[in-house]
């Protein structure tokens, strides 16, 4: 049986490998004025474990109910919104508390496992997993606000940078012809689901064409040098406001508009023309205003999802090369930065479109929204439910730094269309 409890247990390996990155003296600081202090997130993810299982689940008084509701909550403010400013304890304290939360959670893990539910995913497994699931999602959180740190607030780590160059296959135009797709799954078909996944139902997706291989640097330089970012005609009104209001000329990693930028990475930064083959990595509002200067535009969540997960002859699988789970440890998954755009051709799918599972979340054109029936889960209820408002778009498939165990074809992922910070591409997609 696929075991909740060891996978923590391996998660916050992982989650003090990714602070052990960050200097102590700079663990305070803000790298995302958008996002709470680095040292927030040593209390977060012990908190949200803290609350569900020990508080919620098992009726627990704990040491210390002040921080166990300082760090509960995450925020995912608008740009322009007011962030509050959190009075965050020492950074020892903060380590006390997450050290003896853990301590509670091991003493207390077999009485979590063995409890009862009531539905909705409310059995003491199915919220380990949830801790779990969170925990892994913070993962890339964190990694996407190491990137965004200066060089001198970083410390040499066990992380191992991957640095790739030309891209190995640009993408080529593939057309795909009408059918349809099943997005979403029933409950209980999977050990642990987001409430969001639940709702399965099929789609009759129109026929259309799309990129078999996600834009690179090198690609998406030619827009920028060209001028794409002066071009209003290019933009949404929305798109436009942000890009002129914050001064945008170029993507965030990108020192200059010019064909002799730099690129930065997780650690460090390249010349452009040495990983011009990356797929590049943009907000929404860049991603759309590309496609639109090529006469396209991204693709739907249900386009993608029937590019990748089915066949000329109307089979659907469970990834895009087929069924067998295995090939996920081929991909760049829990990676430390991106391949060159086509590396690995074992991820094809049936219809030859690339990447589509790793190397990026890709972006879609389609609004974050419930499935038919969908129900918050109430110990968690507004993990989905507070982001369908028409501001979040959902992204598909996951990321070099995306952990494998949130690889299942209905995961779904969501940010606002001005937030450029998570590890992303993009494709283009026309219709027929």
């Amino acid at each position: 049986m696929n075991c909740p409890w060891k996978k923590l247990l391996r998660a916050w390996e992982r989650s003090d490998q990714i602070m052990s990155c960050v200097a102590e003296s700079a663990l305070q600081s803000r790298p995302i004025g958008l996002r709470h202090p680095l040292a927030f997130y040593v209390g977060h993810l012990p908190a949200f474990a803290v609350n569900l299982l020990l508080v919620d689940l098992l009726g627990r008084r704990t040491p210390s109910p002040k921080l166990d509701r300082l760090f509960a909550f995450g925020i995912d403010p608008d740009e322009g919104e007011a962030v509050e400013e959190l009075v965050l304890p020492e950074l020892p304290a903060i380590e006390d508390y997450r050290d003896n939360a853990r301590a509670a959670l091991r003493e207390a893990a077999a009485e979590v496992l063995a409890a009862p539910g009531g539905g909705g995913a409310d059995s003491g497994r199915e919220r380990m997993f949830m801790v779990l699931e969170h925990e892994l999602m913070h993962h890339e959180t964190l990694l996407y606000l190491l990137q965004e740190m200066p060089v001198e607030d970083k410390v040499a780590s066990a992380l191992t940078e991957v640095v790739g160059g030309s891209a190995v296959r640009l993408g080529e135009l593939v057309e795909i012809p009408g059918g349809e797709v099943t997005l979403g799954c029933a409950a209980g078909d999977r050990d642990f689901v987001w409430d969001n996944e639940v709702g399965r139902h099929t789609i009759q997706v129109p026929a259309f064409r799309v990129q078999s291989a996600p834009v690179t640097i090198g690609e998406y330089s030619a827009f920028v040098c060209s001028g794409g970012y002066d071009n209003e005609s290019l933009w949404t009104p929305e798109g436009w406001r942000w890009k002129q209001t914050r001064g945008i000329r170029h993507p965030k990693d990108w020192t200059s508009h010019h064909s002799d930028s730099r690129v930065r990475s997780l650690f460090e930064t390249h010349a452009l023309s040495d990983v011009s083959g990356w797929p590049v990595c943009v907000s929404w509002a860049e991603a759309d205003a590309y496609c639109r200067s090529k006469g396209g535009r991204l693709p739907t969540e249900a386009e993608l999802a029937r590019a990748a997960y089915t066949t000329p002859g109307n089979v659907e699988r469970e990834y895009p090369w087929g069924d067998d789970e295995r090939m996920v440890r081929g991909l760049a998954f829990g990676a430390h930065g991106p391949l060159p755009v086509g590396a690995d051709e074992q991820g094809d799918s049936a219809w030859g479109v690339a990447e589509l599972l790793g190397n990026g979340w890709d972006w879609t054109s389609t609004l974050f929204a419930p499935y038919p029936g969908f129900a918050a889960y109430p110990h968690y209820p507004g993990y989905s439910a507070d982001f369908f408002d028409g501001k979040h778009y959902c992204l598909f498939g996951g990321s070099w730094a995306t952990d494998r165990q949130l690889t299942r074809r209905t995961f779904r992922n969501w940010y606002r269309f001005n937030y450029p910070y998570p590890f992303t591409k993009f494709r283009i997609a026309w219709d027929v």
